[in-house]
């Protein structure tokens, strides 16, 4: 199956936590696919994360399966593992849990009640780790990005060199839709990527071009990045901008045969649209 397959029937519009009744939407339904999440807002009070990623997660699994679903892709996040690596090192579906935030270790919390309800009741629970998510439209970091772009002429990382794994919002619908029917995924995790990583120039320019705009690029002691982030008490979304964090999706690969259909460069021509 793939995305073309898919038809907007019907629209439901619920809170999410551990109170909902999900009885409406879950009749005469085969699979769900749970994206929706408390995210980018480690601010946030952490009952009220948990009430919406964890409990209310497993309130939507346990109803699924009153209701005879029989396959439950979960999108969860790589954040789960750490938000870096070193030079050269990957992380992938065996890699220690290294939480580092209140979102994250909810969205690991999460995995864990599910793989419990999966033992219990034979639902069936596919969980995807995306890398960060760009295309048009995106949400969260990549949007900021973006503005950023849009609005500056030059930016500093002629200098940055680090390695970075991305995943294309069209890339990711494809490998759900993969997950929705292929029986390999069955009780299954996957860390998946685009599978060509990038550095934080490579994809402020590669952001630029699907814009229609020429960007320069400043070269910037990398120093000076981690200065600004001491100073400023922003070291983590420094990190994120100029520092590696690579993934091994070869899982995905060699389990199911997927490949990632579509490049960088297909889906950012779109931002211009």
């Amino acid at each position: 199956m793939r995305r073309d397959n898919f038809n907007l029937k019907q629209f439901f519009e619920f809170d999410i936590n551990s109170q909902s009744v999900w009885n409406p939407c879950l009749q005469d339904v085969n699979v769900v696919i749970h994206l929706a999440a408390v995210a980018h807002n480690n601010s946030t009070d952490p009952n009220y994360i948990n009430e919406v990623n964890v409990h209310g997660t497993v309130n939507l699994a346990r109803q699924a399966v009153e209701h005879g679903v029989k396959r439950f892709v979960f999108i969860s996040s790589i954040s789960v593992l750490g938000n870096s690596t070193h030079k050269g090192k990957t992380l992938n579906e065996d890699s220690e849990y290294l939480p580092h935030s209140k979102c994250a270790q909810s969205k690991l919390d999460a995995e864990i009640a599910l793989l419990n309800i999966a033992k219990e009741t034979g639902l069936e629970v596919v969980i995807l780790r995306p890398v960060l998510v760009y295309g048009a439209d995106c949400p969260g970091n990549f949007g900021k990005l973006v503005n950023l772009v849009k609005k500056m002429p030059m930016l500093p990382f002629a200098l940055c060199d680090n390695k970075r794994s991305f995943i294309s919002l069209d890339n990711l619908v494809d490998f759900i839709a993969v997950c929705i029917e292929h029986p390999k995924a069955k009780n299954e995790i996957f860390c998946i990527s685009d599978g060509v990583d990038v550095s934080i120039k490579e994809l402020t320019n590669s952001i630029a071009k699907g814009l229609g705009k020429t960007l320069i690029q400043c070269p910037v002691p990398e120093f000076v990045f981690s200065l600004l982030g001491k100073i400023s008490g922003k070291q983590d979304q420094i990190e994120q901008l100029t520092g590696d964090l690579q993934i091994d999706s070869s899982k995905a690969r060699s389990l199911l045969g997927w490949k990632p259909p579509f490049t960088m460069t297909d889906t950012l021509s779109r931002l211009s649209e």
